[in-house]
């Protein structure tokens, strides 16, 4: 579908206006993070899913047009060559990491979670491969099934890794501390299933997590349902993540 096409299809549905206006187009899998110095950084999956590409702007409207610089390119065989999907930026550690899911061309739908790292400014700086994200010596369940979509967030000085994974082809949510950039500390504690009818249209599906902090409490926004007209959103509030 080009530009044209997706400006005519929202017009059907009403004017034009600053609330429905397309903010980047061809990107799906959109994540924006804002760095300590007021940075606004934005990626997203790339519609050939062969490639990680990053912008970065002082103001957030600004990412619309900043030029974007590719950082990664999908291997030709073996891990992390096939689907490259849903990539999010993070500050943890004291650097810049980029986790991601691939599958193998051999295998398209081996999906894993991967990770990159920056040795400086995302920008600017040289990106390498840390590989697969591992799990803890003590869980062999983690990442041994279709897994995507991870996002991390911080809690009183402890890192949490969040991400999708089937279990009997229910695609759940879990939740474990972090021992490294690329490692899990504890064993994997799943915290939603898609319990409702409809969290259960076309498959049986939550994920795509992503987290915010407010009023003391850890808001997790996710997505359910098959990745059509019935793909919906919704809220999961904890005082606090689980300990492990």
């Amino acid at each position: 579908m080009d530009e044209k096409t997706n400006w005519q299809s929202l017009e059907k549905n009403g004017p034009i206006t600053e609330y429905n206006e397309p903010f980047i187009e061809q990107r799906a899998d959109p994540f924006v993070c804002k760095a300590a110095d007021g940075t606004y950084y934005f990626t997203a999956s790339y519609p050939a899913y062969d490639r990680i590409l990053l912008r970065s702007s002082k103001t957030l409207n600004g990412l619309k047009n900043a030029k974007e610089r590719q950082i990664w390119v999908k291997h030709e065989h073996g891990l992390m060559s096939c689907h490259i999907w849903a990539p999010e930026l993070h500050f943890v550690y004291g650097k810049w990491y980029i986790y991601f899911a691939a599958g193998e061309a051999e295998d398209v739908w081996k999906i894993r979670p991967y990770v990159l790292e920056c040795d400086g400014d995302p920008m600017t700086g040289e990106w390498s491969e840390l590989g697969p994200m591992k799990g803890c010596d003590d869980d062999p369940f983690s990442f041994t099934d279709f897994s995507l979509d991870a996002t991390i967030f911080e809690h009183k000085g402890d890192y949490y890794y969040v991400w999708a994974q089937k279990a009997s082809n229910i695609s759940n949510l879990y939740i474990a501390k972090m021992a490294a950039p690329n490692k899990l500390a504890t064993v994997m504690e799943m915290i939603t299933t898609p319990d409702y009818d409809w969290e259960r249209i076309l498959f049986w599906v939550n994920e795509g997590p992503a987290v915010l902090k407010h009023g003391g409490k850890i808001w997790l926004t996710f997505s359910a349902s098959g990745t059509g007209s019935c793909y919906c959103c919704l809220l999961y509030t904890s005082p606090s993540p689980r300990d492990a």
